[in-house]
């Protein structure tokens, strides 16, 4: 499971986040200790969340509407960057 996780979050955006964060901040230990706690804790909710709902919604759903979610987000990401938007 750790290479798996290990691989799916390389280049992922929030690694794109944590280094412009270090390139804006020049404390490269403090952003480290951010990013690691809030990945810590979004992994948490996501395990318990994840199991909470895996009891009442079928895995297939899970994952359609997942993908949904990406898809989406993907094409908000690219609106805004082609638009000039910021956040």
């Amino acid at each position: 499971m750790f290479c798996t996780l290990f691989v799916a979050e390389l280049g992922d955006k929030t690694q794109l986040a944590v280094f412009s964060f270090v390139t804006q901040s020049k404390a490269p230990w403090e952003v480290f200790l951010g990013s690691s706690l809030a990945l810590v804790l979004v992994t948490l909710i996501g395990v318990f969340f994840g199991e909470t709902l895996t009891k009442y919604i079928p895995l297939f759903y899970l994952r359609l509407g997942a993908a949904f979610l990406f898809i989406g987000i993907g094409f908000f990401t690219l609106w805004k960057t082609l638009t000039g938007g910021v956040g």
